[in-house]
């Protein structure tokens, strides 16, 4: 088991943790001796059409010497009682959650052109992607607050980003109006937050791929398109969870970029090495696409802007 933070949560609750960057994020706290609540609709494998389950990614963890459970909830469903499903976590591991890394999203669409989008795929990608986050970050950060820290990490995506033009370029992925949109909502509340929990020294965070990740189940979605390990999601997402506050919190960041600045090492997700070609030194700043919104740094407001003291 690796180290690399010693200011870092002692429990997370990863969304979606079933497969893929959900599973990767969980694998990688897990690694580093955080306390892991995985959250996803399917508890066992052959439960769902595609394949994972949190039964495997919480054998995966333990088999390590990790210390995971298994939530086994639709966090899409508007009737889920999401604040319970919080107690419910924090009396299975006898402490509080610090540390919420929303990941899961509704069924993404992205090829579906915005006149042909159902009222229904609407509701179901504004609840999950939206409504579910916002229910659960409510839901955690009073015991953040009365803990003293706190870390939320929202998975975006580089869809949130506008659509440029006229002339536009041609995107395998049309408009990606639904996925994009919610994503898009999804990093103001982030930014948002960030700024009204600053003093409760909760930090909160956005988080997209540089590139596609290669998951089983994205990997070629796109012919063409480069790709990035599920490691290096999980490493950012990481580092957004154990860095202090001023250094993370209320940023748009993008995988690729954010690990390069900080000269982060990127582990396995099973923290079991250095994962070979994926080091801040083989990383190309040219192959980086920069965040839609940009991250002020420390100095970078101008004075008359500060919060007066």
């Amino acid at each position: 088991m690796s180290s690399t933070q010693e200011n870092k949560p002692g429990l997370a609750l990863v969304s979606g943790a079933s497969r893929g960057i959900g599973r990767a994020i969980a694998r990688r706290f897990a690694a580093e001796g955080i306390a892991v609540a995985a959250v996803s609709r399917t508890l066992r494998a052959g439960d769902g059409a595609l394949q994972g389950s949190l039964e495997e990614t919480v054998e995966l963890i333990t088999a390590s010497g990790g210390n995971a459970a298994a939530f086994a909830v639709d966090l899409g469903n508007p009737d889920l009682d999401r604040t319970a499903l919080i107690a419910q976590i924090e009396d299975k591991f006898g402490r509080r959650v610090d540390a919420l890394v929303n990941n899961v999203a509704a069924a993404r669409r992205y090829d579906t052109l915005f006149a042909d989008m159902s009222r229904e795929w609407f509701q179901d990608s504004v609840e999950t992607n939206l409504w579910n986050t916002w229910d659960l970050m409510k839901a955690v950060i009073p015991g953040m607050r009365e803990s003293g820290a706190g870390w939320v990490v929202n998975i975006s995506s580089r869809q949130a980003g506008p659509r440029v033009g006229p002339p536009f370029a041609f995107h395998p992925l049309a408009g990606s109006v639904l996925y994009g949109g919610t994503k898009a909502m999804l990093d103001r509340i982030s930014t948002g937050s960030a700024m009204e929990l600053y003093e409760d020294n909760i930090a909160v965070s956005s988080l997209a791929p540089n590139r596609g990740v290669a998951t089983e189940h994205a990997a070629g979605a796109v012919p063409g398109w480069p790709s990035e390990p599920e490691d290096t999601m999980a490493e950012a997402a990481l580092l957004l969870a154990s860095e202090n506050l001023d250094k993370v919190t209320g940023r748009v960041a993008y995988s690729l970029p954010l690990i390069k600045e900080f000269g982060r090492p990127v582990q396995a997700v099973d923290g079991s090495g250095l994962l070979e070609g994926w080091q801040p030194a083989d990383l190309d700043e040219e192959g980086f696409l920069l965040p839609y919104l940009n991250f002020n740094p420390p100095g970078s407001v101008p004075e008359g802007l500060r919060k007066k003291e």
